[in-house]
């Protein structure tokens, strides 16, 4: 009973300015147009989780940032939640699918944080965002090289910056 109700005192307005940001970032056009990510529901998916993870990426280097780190990823999970049953997934699968997402998302986390070690994420693209399938280069490119702005971005950004939504460009 604890846990419950804990859930539900939980302050869910943090990390929404950044959330918000997020999405907004993983929907501009460019991604799909120039960088061919595919324009579906799984392609706006993996856009925005690609995002997600920088961020979260970003966040997991300050210890005091633990709070915003793990209200991002509540923030992410409250809102999958209607996002799969406004698209007609029944209550009783949500939480599979939910715990699929999430398993996703800890996915690329690993991925991208390997390739930005590397100094290549071109691989963790390929599989994670644009699921196997061969893209032109000069649309990896696109991606590959505004993802790695942002990134340069969201290093040099304060944390009190990022928990106001202000994604770098």
């Amino acid at each position: 009973m604890t846990l419950l109700k804990r859930l539900l005192r939980r302050d869910r307005s943090e990390a929404a300015e950044l959330y918000t940001a997020i999405i907004a970032r993983g929907r501009e056009p460019h991604w799909y147009v120039e960088g061919a990510v595919p324009d579906t529901l799984d392609g706006r998916f993996d856009m925005i989780a690609a995002i997600l993870s920088l961020v979260l990426l970003r966040l997991e280097q300050q210890p005091e940032a633990a709070k915003l780190n793990t209200a991002l990823a509540e923030r992410f999970v409250d809102d999958m939640d209607p996002q799969l049953r406004q698209i007609g997934i029944g209550d009783l699968v949500v939480g599979k699918h939910i715990g699929r997402m999430m398993s996703m998302l800890g996915g690329r986390l690993g991925a991208y944080r390997d390739g930005l070690a590397a100094g290549d994420i071109d691989g963790a693209l390929q599989r994670n965002l644009y699921r196997g399938q061969q893209v032109a280069p000069e649309a990896l490119a696109h991606v590959r090289d505004t993802l790695m702005a942002l990134h340069a971005g969201l290093e040099a950004a304060s944390l009190e910056t990022l928990a106001a939504g202000g994604l770098p460009r």
